[in-house]
């Protein structure tokens, strides 16, 4: 299995819109059919973390797509890069 990619929520958004306008329904709402036809699944993430913020115990709260094929990985990266890079946040609690 190849290395999970980490989404915000609103980056998922924006991701999940392209990816409704690229494929059918189907392919989103099945998670059999997600998985061969773009290589992947998403699931919520959820993690307490002392090291997020000044006092720390701030929820983490994301997105993850776990891939299973480092060709389809790849390929993902290349077509929807623009959808998942890293948002700027001032962390400056």
């Amino acid at each position: 299995m190849s290395k999970s990619i980490e989404l915000s929520h609103k980056q998922w958004m924006y991701l999940r819109e392209q990816l409704h306008k690229d494929y059918p329904r189907s392919v989103m709402l099945m998670r059999g059919r997600m998985q061969a036809k773009l290589g992947f699944t998403n699931r919520e993430y959820k993690h307490w973390d002392k090291d997020m913020g000044k006092w720390g115990g701030y929820r983490k709260n994301c997105v993850m797509l776990d891939f299973y094929s480092e060709k389809k990985r790849t390929f993902f990266m290349i077509k929807y890069s623009e959808y998942i890079q890293t948002e700027y946040v001032n962390d400056d609690f």
